[in-house]
């Protein structure tokens, strides 16, 4: 089976508007601890647990035991858009009588631990794990522990019990965002080194800084260290997890605070604290402008594929762009599913594979068993028939399910039932199958009027733009509502293809940066646009958002 990538990332993006949505009724809760484990919950809910939501208490569910309770948003957000209760019902958090309070209770159908002192959650779920063992159960214990609760000697005597029992049926995820309630984790008590500054990045930029680990492992057990927000990683690393034998796992994932929504990310303000509600439509655009920048690795060295996914890897792609081409549905021939096949273990980033082909439906299993996370194929080539067919393969093997049209096609008719389940559209800017083209201007207005027909059809995708994408055009290109991005020689053309990823990202941030002041301005004029700014008090985020407010001429 597939990574499940596009899934997981769509039900990420839901839980995170309805933690946003639900904390903001509330007044009050925690939306910054929520935000940095949201993709390991994400991971864990669609990819991993075994769980019945209409029968809660099933014997044989996995059990989640959510130790740093504080970030129960995070939790019930997710436990909703899992079918165990109605979203709507989330709209009742922290109130008196709800089922949905400021930290997980039993009243929850499918909530397995009371998380209200912290320090406890691991204890506990070693004792579950210990059950499930003594009564020969089959079941896995996931726990979630938080940095701040780490400096408590409970984790540290249960951490000792653990290892001396083998508690091999659980699995431990540390959220590792460096914040607790007060401050930064490194400033009260440090798990890894001392923070000196105020500049959190220190601990980022350093990893010989990162001591948490030996901590762990000297205390007998397994130690995985991932990026808290990379899905593949998280993935790879339960995998990992649940076939270690003899001993416990912890998962160290470095994560952020407050990941995705910009003045929440590393501020311990956002601890406990929930949005303003003039806030929350910006918060909401902010959410749905999420990107990804993915490299064409047949604009490098198409003799030494191997070492291209190697840069791609050292450049921190989000994903990596395979272009399938036959000699006959385009001009060009490039691979096919041997050599994904070769590739695909050189790295765990998520492969997404076009098949400029005719005839895909036909060769449609080689390119799944070979490893591709998403495939795309091309109007041009398929119908309501065979896409349908195509279509439902993919969604059974969790592979991303993607829809091309060259710049010269418009959507087709039979495509819009479609619409509501396609991960992405790729709205090809060049003409296929050529290299070293220009980005067609008239994909501009395109994309534009795509936008209007995927959002009448309930489209929660991405657009992918394909083609002639640099510098100069991304944040156009972003404007125009696409947010996942192939580059060609302007990325793994360039000798240095973390640089060129990092230039791309700033770019987009700019363009984005500037629709959410467009936003504020549209809802709450100067004022707003002024609160929004002032929100932004991390680094240099503030100065660089005035400066694009001045531009526009709001301020």
């Amino acid at each position: 089976m597939g990574l499940n990538y596009y899934q997981i990332k769509k039900n990420i993006l839901k839980s995170r508007k309805l933690v946003i949505r639900s904390t903001n009724l509330a007044g009050s809760g925690h939306p910054g601890g929520s935000f940095s484990m949201a993709e390991i919950l994400g991971c864990l809910f669609y990819n991993h647990l075994r769980y019945d939501p209409k029968n809660p208490q099933w014997d044989e569910r996995d059990r989640l035991v959510l130790s740093k309770g504080h970030a129960s948003p995070g939790l019930f957000s997710n436990m909703a858009v899992a079918g165990y209760f109605p979203e709507t019902e989330l709209d009742t958090l922290r109130k008196f009588g709800s089922k949905l309070q400021g930290h997980p209770d039993l009243k929850c159908p499918g909530v397995e631990f009371c998380g209200g002192s912290l320090g406890t959650g691991l204890s506990y779920s070693i004792g579950i794990a210990l059950s499930a063992k003594i009564d020969s159960k089959n079941f896995h214990v996931y726990t979630i522990i938080g940095d701040g609760e780490s400096d408590e000697g409970q984790i540290w005597e249960a951490a000792m019990t653990a290892s001396k029992y083998k508690v091999d049926n659980l699995t431990v995820f540390l959220d590792r965002n460096f914040i607790q309630q007060d401050s930064y984790t490194e400033k009260i008590m440090p798990l890894d080194k001392k923070l000196d500054s105020e500049n959190l990045s220190e601990m980022w930029k350093d990893a010989s800084r990162w001591k948490t680990g030996d901590k762990w492992r000297s205390f007998g057990w397994n130690v995985l260290e991932i990026d808290g927000h990379r899905i593949e990683q998280i993935d790879a690393a339960i995998r990992k997890a649940n076939n270690t034998k003899g001993v416990p796992t912890i998962i160290i994932s470095r994560t952020i605070k407050g990941k995705s929504v910009e003045h929440m990310e590393d501020n311990p303000a956002w601890h406990g604290k929930a949005p303003d509600t003039d806030i929350v439509p910006i918060i909401f655009d902010e959410l749905n402008s999420q990107f990804m920048i993915s490299p064409s690795i047949i604009a490098g060295d198409m003799s030494n594929l191997e070492n291209e996914i190697k840069r791609c890897v050292n450049g921190r792609a989000d994903y990596i762009h395979l272009d399938v081409m036959d000699g006959q549905f385009v001009p060009n021939k490039t691979f096919d599913f041997n050599k994904i096949k070769e590739l695909r273990p050189l790295t765990i980033i998520p492969f997404d594979t076009h098949l400029m082909i005719n005839e895909p439906q036909k060769y449609l299993q080689n390119y799944i068993d070979a490893g591709s996370d998403m495939i795309t194929v091309h109007a041009e080539v398929t119908n309501a028939s065979s896409f349908g067919e195509i279509h439902d393969t993919l969604k059974q093997n969790q592979i991303g399910v993607g829809f091309a049209i060259n710049p010269d096609t418009e959507l087709p008719e039979w495509f819009i039932p479609f619409i509501p389940s396609i991960d992405q559209l790729i709205v090809m800017s060049v003409v296929p199958g050529k290299s070293g083209q220009q980005y067609i201007e008239s994909t501009h207005e395109k994309m534009s009027r795509l936008n209007v027909i995927l959002e009448q059809n309930n489209f929660s995708g991405y657009i992918e733009a394909d083609g002639g994408v640099n510098l100069q055009n991304i944040g156009s290109i972003f404007n125009d509502g696409a947010r996942a991005f192939v580059g060609g020689g302007a990325i793994i053309g360039q000798d240095d293809v973390r640089a060129a990823i990092r230039d791309f990202r700033n770019e987009i941030l700019i363009s984005r940066r500037g629709a959410l002041l467009d936003k504020a301005h549209k809802l709450g004029g100067q004022d707003l646009v002024k609160k929004w700014i002032n929100l932004h008090v991390i680094g240099e985020k503030q100065k660089e958002i005035q400066k694009i407010a001045m531009e526009r001429g709001y301020l």
